[in-house]
């Protein structure tokens, strides 16, 4: 007797055979692991043992010390891509990018992980220049060991030092100055602890500046076509329905992400 390929009795009996079969498969591949697990034990012999030691070899911690210098490593690792973004031209990237999307009134196009990808792709073409510093003058010599890990966080500390105030307003880290109450210090013997939210607050400065630039053309064009369904008598009919393909029609016609990308690539000197 014969049944459709849709009967339910044809059905349960495919089920049971692939799981029959994936079942074997499952005991074929584990039966090696099973018969030497069983072999070494048989033998009296057992796993190695691995163990992982923080400090230097014969130097007992204390096991409160352990746990505080793990806790701070897991901490350290979670915060640094952050901290490290904070420290770049990516924020001033991100932003303006987000501000072209929004005076589109593209709520999701492009979409959030295009602008951030790209980003991050403008970020390490603009800052290659500062790695290549680093990894002269702090890397390769520490991987020489030629200098002390001390030596390199501060030469590799120095060049970002060197990017974050070519791009921060003097104001900024004067504030910063004021606040931590330090005393007359040169420019290049800054702490990063001033230096840091000085430059972070230039580039939001500066990437709100270049955003609402940004958004003048695309206001006009709402602006315009407003008006003008207004002296039409369509006043029922929404702005937004004719004025963003205008946007996107001049945004392309222009080459706008063309433009935006060189201007913030310029935006941050050489």
């Amino acid at each position: 007797m014969s049944f459709p390929a849709s009967h339910p009795l044809l059905r349960l009996s495919l089920t049971r055979t692939f799981r029959a079969a994936w079942i074997s498969l499952a005991l074929l591949t584990l039966s090696p692991l099973i018969a030497g697990d069983a072999s070494a034990q048989a033998a009296g012999q057992s796993l190695p043992n691995i163990q992982i030691n923080v400090g230097t070899p014969g130097q007992a911690l204390p096991k409160g010390d352990v746990a505080v210098q793990i806790l701070f490593a897991i901490t350290l690792l979670t915060l640094a891509p952050s901290i490290i973004l904070l420290m770049t031209c990516f924020t001033r990237i991100v932003i303006v990018l987000s501000f072209v999307r929004t005076a589109l009134t593209l709520p999701s196009a492009p979409a959030n992980q295009i602008i951030i990808g790209l980003s991050l792709f403008l970020t390490f073409f603009i800052m290659a220049p500062v790695w290549e510093r680093i990894d002269r003058d702090a890397l390769k010599p520490y991987q020489a060991q030629t200098i002390t890990s001390e030596k390199a966080l501060d030469e590799a500390s120095k060049h970002l030092r060197t990017f974050m105030l070519r791009q921060t307003r003097p104001k900024d880290v004067e504030l910063f100055v004021a606040l931590a109450r330090l005393q007359p210090t040169p420019v290049e013997e800054l702490p990063l602890r001033v230096v840091i939210p000085g430059f972070v607050i230039s580039e939001l400065r500066t990437a709100f500046q270049m955003g609402f630039l940004l958004f003048i053309p695309f206001v006009l064009i709402d602006l315009v076509v407003a008006t003008v369904l207004m002296s039409m008598g369509m006043m029922m009919m929404p702005p937004n329905t004719l004025s963003l393909p205008l946007k996107i029609l001049l945004f392309v016609l222009v080459d706008g992400w063309g433009l935006i990308v060189r201007s913030l690539v310029q935006s941050f000197g050489s």
